[in-house]
């Protein structure tokens, strides 16, 4: 391994990728998963799954979609089997344990965490991480109809929560 001036470490092709990337993505799935610690482990079990591929998706026109991708799908699932979870729990009378939200929250968690998945998508991939209604289409692989849709929604959604202040 190699240690740059700036301290940065290179190695492999896909060690510099990870370094890359994984800040960003960590950064986007926490808006989305609601919780640092959440998106973490999706982004880290993302890229788990890269290594046996990383021949073929390192020839994608880009790579970082391919592992945002699969952490999205990962974290929908966990959050699918959360909401069951607490259904069943309260069709057995029994009260979920929540755990508090912590001090250090921002609002902008605070306001994703009202919405859907499918509202919190569409809003981080658009104005958080910047991309084009197209893009966002073809990252859910869903039309852009779809997407402009669940932006109005999401804004919607968003305002409906907003504190007079």
């Amino acid at each position: 391994m190699q240690t740059l001036a700036a301290g940065a470490v290179t190695g492999t092709p896909l060690d510099d990728f990870y370094a890359a990337a994984y800040a960003r993505l960590v950064a986007a799935l926490t808006l989305t998963a609601g919780s640092r610690e959440e998106a973490e482990e999706v982004v880290q079990e993302a890229f788990v799954r890269l290594v046996p591929r990383w021949d073929k998706v390192s020839r994608y026109d880009d790579p970082e979609q391919w592992v945002r991708t699969v952490a999205w799908r990962l974290a929908t699932s966990r959050w699918r089997r959360v909401v069951t979870s607490r259904k069943a729990l309260r069709r057995q009378g029994v009260a979920p344990d929540v755990a508090p939200p912590g001090t250090e929250a921002l609002e902008v968690e605070e306001l994703l965490a009202g919405l859907s998945v499918e509202h919190r998508q569409v809003l981080v991939l658009h104005y958080g991480l910047g991309l084009s209604v197209e893009d966002c289409a073809a990252e859910l692989r869903i039309p852009p109809g779809t997407v402009k849709s669940r932006l109005s929604r999401a804004r919607e959604a968003a305002r409906s929560q907003e504190k007079p202040q």
